[in-house]
């Protein structure tokens, strides 16, 4: 796994200025959570991710790196609350709103305008965080050609590198201080308000592919139109934003933009991007890719790969995930929903305001023993398969198999857990109707053997009575004799 640091707005990245002074004790630290962890911070400005660790050592009265490497070593779980020190999530909807302005009026526009309508438009939101920039952009689009229009036309992928976010991302689920920067009457019409918050609109959500992507390493998304990475380049060293840069010139359509955070400038030694709006920051491509540049995309294969991997990859998931014949449910590591499919939906009753919500007090959370097999799942992190639970509604009775299958990271961290749920109210049915054909053939057996048992007496008796009257018959004949 590889790690960016998040700035103020939620973009991957570290947030102070460079040093050029390295620190051996640092430096075997950091090779150290790289080769040990798959935790790759070489490439982030030195000063920052000194800052950061220093303040994680602090908490845990640590004084030197070399201490800290070894106290690593000891506590397996010590990395991660590293990292949740590292990454700092802040960010808000429609930031720097000039800047958004002149997208929507500028160069939207533009990006409609130069795409036939059977043509998908594609927008990738690069280090998306909690979410509020992917639906900043849907707000954007959705008004500029309408939702049905939005949802059949655009395509959207949003990518970090910090799983917790991208949860949060994905439930499109956000407080009332989250959301104050949302116009009113788009407030309205994008959220609808529930006990857990503000939720974004769910078919526009379903719209979006988000994953997981380090920029500086990964392959990036291709054929994009609209590429919004907004304040995360600038806290990355030079080399590594080169890297990033060429990632994005290779992901741009020929006509698309890329479009930065107002802070940021575009320092490279060839100028593959040209600069379309000085003041938000607003590029497009500029010179074409040297030969050996594209190379640096993937620099561990030479062999020719798919780049588009991970929308593809997701993509295949969501369907599959939404498609399937049986209900399903995803719940994060604390039990609360995060997804559902449209056979859940409707077995259960679900409704936008459950999503986010603790299982327990959701319909299917009152399975017996559904809960509890949860926290077994949590706890040994192996599936578990439950059988024939009951459940009971008004409309009658219905029975499940339920497997629940354990959701992990690449790193082996328990992400959540996927719930299936198979119905077995027609086997149970059968499994009856052959029950209640058993108790009646065992009743005919019985009544027949009881049957058999009268016409065996009533043989017997029948069989007496004849010796009897074969004994008066001759004494009889033998008195007419003597008679005689």
């Amino acid at each position: 796994m590889s790690v960016q640091i998040r700035s103020k707005n939620g973009s991957l990245c570290d947030r102070a200025e460079g040093t050029n002074e390295a620190n051996p004790e640092f430096e075997a630290l950091l090779d150290y959570l790289k080769h040990s962890r798959g935790c790759d911070l070489t490439g982030y400005k030195r000063s920052t991710l000194m800052r950061r660790f220093q303040y994680r050592m602090r908490s845990i009265n640590i004084n030197s790196y070399q201490s800290y490497r070894q106290y690593l070593q000891s506590e397996p779980s010590e990395w991660l609350a590293l990292l949740d020190d590292v990454l700092i999530n802040v960010t808000t909807f429609f930031r720097d709103r000039d800047a958004w302005v002149t997208l929507a009026t500028d160069f939207m526009p533009q990006i409609i305008a130069t795409k036939e309508p059977d043509k998908p438009i594609r927008v990738w939101s690069a280090a998306c965080a909690s979410g509020q920039e992917v639906y900043s952009l849907i707000i954007l689009f959705a008004e500029a050609l309408g939702i049905e229009s939005c949802l059949q036309r655009v395509k959207f992928y949003a990518t970090d590198v910090d799983e917790a976010a991208l949860r949060q991302a994905r439930q499109g689920i956000y407080q009332f201080r989250e959301v104050t920067e949302i116009p009113p009457h788009l407030l309205e019409k994008y959220f609808e308000q529930s006990e857990q918050g503000y939720v974004f609109h769910p078919q526009l959500r379903r719209t979006i592919i988000f994953g997981r992507h380090n920029l500086a390493s990964d392959a990036p998304i291709s054929k994009i139109d609209l590429l919004v990475c907004r304040n995360a380049l600038m806290y990355f060293n030079a080399e590594t934003q080169a890297k990033i840069l060429i990632r994005f010139h290779f992901s741009l359509n020929n006509n698309g933009f890329l479009f930065l955070g107002n802070a940021e400038t575009l320092v490279t030694k060839r100028q593959i991007f040209t600069q379309v709006h000085i003041k938000h920051r607003v590029y497009a491509k500029g010179l074409k890719l040297g030969v050996e540049e594209p190379l640096q995309i993937s620099p561990r294969t030479r062999k020719k790969q798919a780049v588009d991997f991970l929308a593809s990859h997701v993509r295949i998931w969501q369907t599959a995930f939404e498609m399937s014949p049986f209900a399903q449910l995803a719940v994060d590591s604390n039990s609360c929903l995060v997804m559902a499919n449209e056979q859940a939906n409707a077995l259960f009753g679900l409704t936008l305001s459950d999503f986010g919500r603790p299982l327990p007090t959701l319909k299917p959370g009152q399975l017996f023993g559904l809960c509890t097999s949860i926290k077994q799942v949590n706890s040994d992190r192996r599936p578990v398969t439950l059988k024939n639970l009951e459940w009971r509604t008004p409309n009658g009775t219905t029975y499940f198999d339920i497997f629940i299958t354990p959701v992990f990271s690449s790193d082996s961290h328990l992400l959540g857990m996927n719930l299936t749920f198979t119905d077995i109210t027609g086997n149970k049915q059968l499994e009856k109707k052959l029950e209640h054909a058993n108790l009646r053939l065992a009743r005919v057996s019985k009544t027949l053997e009881e049957t058999k048992a009268a016409l065996d007496t009533t043989h017997a008796e029948l069989e007496s009575t004849q010796q009897e009257l074969e004994t008066v018959y001759q004494e009889m004949n033998s008195s007419i004799r003597t008679k005689e």
